[in-house]
């Protein structure tokens, strides 16, 4: 506090002071009567709730691509579990029996159908998986049969 505001408090100061004070203080201020409003102060704890906009009220975080390596059809509750998820899934059966990869992608074929997604071949033994929303662009049959020679 200035020693002159302490003075006027007491009735020390001239009045040809208290005027020129009184002036300078209303020339910095903003009038705030001439908006009809005056800005709400917030409290310190409002001003640290803020939260990115696409994780308020969003589940997903981020588009993901999760590869898998199934060695038993149990494997297969876990890769649905991501597609569930909106995470796409790359699926690699070089490890498996062909028996049992085929139940995997009659599975997996199950699960994206009833989550109206997607499954493609893209080798081999190598299938993608994805969620609703997701698009795949392009085709690898015409590239695989050209490699056969078929």
């Amino acid at each position: 506090m200035s020693l002159k505001k302490i003075s006027r408090f007491f009735g020390i100061t001239d009045d040809e002071d208290d005027y020129q004070d009184n002036e300078y203080e209303a020339a910095n201020e903003p009038n705030t009567a001439d908006f009809g409003f005056k800005q709400p102060e917030m409290p310190a704890s409002h001003s640290a709730k803020v939260v990115p906009i696409t994780q308020a009220g969003s589940r997903t975080q981020g588009r993901k691509i999760v590869i898998f390596e199934p060695r038993i059809y149990a494997d297969a509750k876990e890769i649905a579990t991501n597609l569930l998820e909106n995470q796409a899934v790359i699926v690699n059966f070089s490890q498996l029996e062909e028996s049992q990869a085929r139940r995997i992608v009659d599975f997996l074929t199950g699960t994206v159908f009833a989550m109206k997604g997607e499954i493609q071949r893209v080798g081999e033994q190598i299938f993608l998986c994805t969620p609703p929303k997701f698009e795949i662009e392009g085709t690898i049959t015409d590239t695989l049969k050209s490699e056969q020679g078929i």
